[in-house]
């Protein structure tokens, strides 16, 4: 049977059946429906048969509200269960069920077999990283018998039970969710400072249960008085009938002696306050840091005349009487005055219902596992045997097509059939082999002949572009220095020369060049700047703004050259170091025409590969290099160079000789210049000779369409140069 959105919270009392139905809508808990049914006599009367009056209960909830067929959750008495807390060690959470398993081994005083039990980590206990560091485990149980009978006039009347609740756990939720939600949504709970707690007397027919609860943590006992000790006492001391002293007791104001009647129970009211403040007590001694400040009183018995203000007047504290819940709506039930007369008894229904719609702290269930698991294959058996009668039909459907097939295909009559195919399938084999070998012929002589006659310009690609890059990488014009040679020690210092020393020449390809820039974009901006001040090229005078560029896409190169100059006197502010870099390297990879006149002429000759015996001039650009990059701002550091010119002094036999400083006119056995390392990148687009002669076909074309229209060449092609990033 299909269960609808709504729960029914159910408590079969000692005196009367108490039913709550509620529902969730819009994240609010609404009453939809409740029953209050009397049983003609309390069940703990000895003329009372209790099977039969829950049963004729049961069936006059059913007649009363037709179908039941919402989720079902019923409550069962405190001393029927056992409820016990404690706190484990910080151990992974996984683990907590194998320390939980042990702790009923020895909190639960039967075989577990006979017993059926859950647990659940109380609120506020602290996880971290799959750890429980502070937590507290609340364990529940009761005998399986117990439960069983407890189930049984479910059974008769053919409804299904949900979830089985101790009553002082449903009251625990009621209690957290009507009034300490805002502590337990917003607070983190610590134990050092807790917060303060509620005592909750839910006072029975025949016994009362007391909880102690903060919203984080519970203490919970079944104490043996209730409203029946009440009756008895009249019944004994005023020597009349169970009904008409249970009548007095809860109409006390209107007897005839309503001062006799109140001192006849008075020993009552004295036990059970002595039972609540000895309850307390041991409460207090095991949580020296809790602070009560409220006692809340639930129970039919709670109407009795003077009952709050005494329990508030021997006990010291402020008494509130849940006859009312702030965050239940459903003013169609909650109007009717049969439930407002009774609604203190409707607490455990409450947070019965609130644990069936999921908003309850606390979700554990003392339903039997057996049953469980026979609603899921009673659930389960219609797809089952649905499923069966689907496959049997299959096979045979399956098995009459395959017979059907096998006749009409049966050895004798494809016999002679089949040879002919088996030999024309050999037959066919031999031919798809030697067409096979034939193939891989074929495409290796392709091979073959496209490596000799293919493109030759592509194979060069390389060889140009190092080639290029050792061309216009600078070198310094020294004064009777051949060019071309480098300069000794002598001729020219160290921390003169403008060479640049390159030691590594790494290569990466990239797909998609676009990431790698978007990486260095930033980079890119602050180099351009660097060298635009440093170049004094930029054209913000003339009030031209420079256009934001998108950078390189596209399939590309990344060549990273690493290496050292010396080039970096102190006394040149402004131009060693980084700037010295700036200056040649880069110039000479941007635009060459830029260079300082004390470099030799950095143009890129290339062999025309139609005519070996010449060679062709390109810029760097033409080549396919873009976006030079000085990638990292290094440090000046000492190096040490050995002078070839060095001689050591002369040694005598067994005389060891002491290193000194070198005489003025002497040569020194090291150099020591000011050495700076750098990491120098560019972008580079392959490109061979023949589509370096179409690019300049079609600028050629332009600037003769440019010259036309009146413009001057090349003047749109500098600005972009100048004024834009690199």
């Amino acid at each position: 049977m299909a269960k609808s959105s709504s729960v029914w919270g159910i408590e079969i009392g000692q005196s009367a059946l108490k039913a709550l139905r509620c529902k969730l809508v819009d994240d609010e808990v609404v009453a939809e429906a409740f029953d209050f049914i009397e049983y003609p006599k309390i069940l703990s009367q000895p003329e009372a048969v209790p099977e039969e009056l829950i049963a004729e209960a049961i069936l006059q909830l059913l007649e009363r509200n037709e179908g039941m067929t919402d989720k079902i959750c019923i409550s069962v008495p405190g001393q029927s269960g056992l409820s016990k807390f404690f706190k484990p060690p910080p151990v992974e959470v996984k683990k907590i069920a194998d320390l939980v398993r042990y702790e009923a081994r020895q909190q639960i005083p039967f075989e577990l077999s006979d017993v059926v039990w859950d647990y659940q980590m109380m609120p506020g206990s602290l996880v971290e990283d799959g750890y429980a560091l502070d937590s507290e485990v609340g364990l529940f149980a009761m005998k399986r018998d117990q439960a069983n009978r407890q189930l049984a006039p479910f059974d008769e009347g053919n409804l299904e039970v949900d979830v089985v609740q101790l009553a002082p756990i449903a009251l625990y939720n009621m209690v957290a969710y009507d009034r300490m939600s805002e502590r337990l949504e917003g607070e983190i709970f610590n134990a050092d400072d807790p917060p303060p707690s509620s005592v909750v007397l839910s006072i029975g027919t025949d016994s009362s249960d007391l909880l102690v609860t903060n919203g984080f943590r519970i203490w919970q006992r079944s104490m043996p008085i209730g409203g029946n000790h009440f009756t008895r006492q009249l019944t004994k001391d005023l020597k009349m009938t169970f009904a008409k002293a249970e009548h007095i007791k809860r109409n006390a104001r209107e007897a005839v002696d309503p001062k006799l009647i109140f001192q006849t129970m008075r020993p009552v009211f004295n036990d059970l306050v002595t039972e609540v403040q000895r309850s307390i007590g041991f409460f207090r001694s095991i949580d020296r840091k809790a602070e009560i400040n409220e006692l809340l009183i639930t129970g039919n018995t709670v109407k009795m005349p003077g009952l709050a203000a005494y329990l508030g007047k021997n006990l010291g504290f402020e008494v509130h009487t849940l006859d009312r819940f702030n965050r239940l709506s459903g003013d169609d039930v909650l109007s009717i005055p049969t439930f407002r007369d009774n609604a203190t008894t409707f607490a455990v229904c409450y947070g019965l219902c609130l644990q069936g719609l999921g908003v309850g702290q606390i979700h554990t269930s003392l339903v039997p596992q057996e049953i469980i698991t026979q609603r899921m294959i009673r659930a389960k058996k219609p797809w089952t045997v649905a499923g069966l009668a689907a496959l049997m039909f299959g096979l045979s459907a399956n098995f009459y097509f395959a017979q059907n097939s096998w006749n009409k295909s049966h050895d004798d009559i494809w016999k002679a059939a089949n040879a002919e195919v088996v030999s024309m399938e050999s037959y066919a084999t031999d031919h798809r082999n030697q067409d096979t070998e034939l193939d891989k012929k074929l495409t290796y002589l392709n091979a073959v002949g496209q490596e000799i006659a293919g493109d030759a310009e592509d194979r060069l690609a390389w060889m140009e572009l190092i080639r290029g890059v050792n061309q216009i990488i600078p070198h310094g014009k020294y004064e009777g220095v051949e060019p071309g040679k480098m300069p000794t020690a002598k001729e020219v210092p160290y921390e003169d020369r403008i060479d640049f020393h390159i030691t590594s020449f790494e290569t990466k390809h990239f797909d998609d060049i676009a990431p790698w820039y978007e990486k260095r974009k930033s980079r890119f901006k602050e180099e351009n700047a660097d060298w635009l001040r440093l170049m004094d090229v930029q054209k913000a005078a003339d009030g031209e703004v420079a256009v934001e560029d998108t950078g390189p896409t596209g399939e590309a190169w990344v060549i990273e050259l690493q290496g050292y100059h010396y080039y970096n006197n102190p006394e040149r502010v402004g131009l060693d170091g980084n700037n010295h870099i700036r200056r040649y390297l880069t110039t000479a990879f941007r635009d060459p025409s830029l260079l300082p006149p004390d470099v030799q002429n950095r143009i890129i000759e290339l062999p025309d590969p139609k005519d070996p015996a010449n060679t062709i001039k390109y810029t760097p650009k033409e080549i396919g290099i873009t976006y030079p990059l000085l990638l990292n701002i290094e440090n000046v550091i000492t190096d040490s160079i050995p002078n070839p010119d060095y001689e050591p002094p002369a040694t005598t036999t067994g005389v060891a000789v002491v290193a000194t400083e070198p005489v003025e006119g002497e040569e020194p056995q090291y150099f020591k210049p000011r050495r700076m390392d750098f990491v120098f990148q560019f972008v580079w687009n392959q490109t061979n000779h023949s589509e370096r002669m179409e690019a300049r076909r079609l600028k050629a074309e332009e600037e003769k369409a440019m010259q036309q229209d009146g413009q001057e060449p090349g003047d749109e092609e500098m600005d972009n140069s100048v004024a834009t990033n690199p």
